[in-house]
């Protein structure tokens, strides 16, 4: 019998592990910041990884987007609805990863 870890915001899923934006949920007290981060590409199907956690505190989060990397408040990223992707870590989200995965770049 195999869990099924569910991961359902950017805020909560794991380091290096790669992801799809799924939606985007702003919070009813900061309504903008769902239009802050569609500009800044985390738009539904967009691979998307956490690169690491601030530490103490895990806050701000380093995230991977498509091509560029920010730092997001936990509470920016508990927006971004995720969906997991079948295809790997960072490999496929960041287009980097440890020689000899297997992963095709274009």
């Amino acid at each position: 019998m195999s869990a099924v870890l569910s991961v359902p915001t950017l805020a909560q899923a794991a380091i290096g592990q790669a992801h799809r934006v799924k939606a985007l949920q702003a919070p009813a007290h900061a309504p903008e910041w769902k239009q802050m981060l569609e500009e800044l590409g985390f738009v539904a199907g967009e691979h998307v990884a956490v690169l690491a956690r601030a530490m103490p505190g895990a806050d701000p989060l380093v995230v991977r987007i498509g091509q560029s990397t920010f730092a997001l408040r936990r509470a920016e990223a508990a927006c971004v609805e995720l969906e997991h992707t079948s295809t790997g870590g960072l490999t496929a989200a960041a287009g980097t990863g440890p020689a000899g995965t297997g992963a095709a770049h274009a």
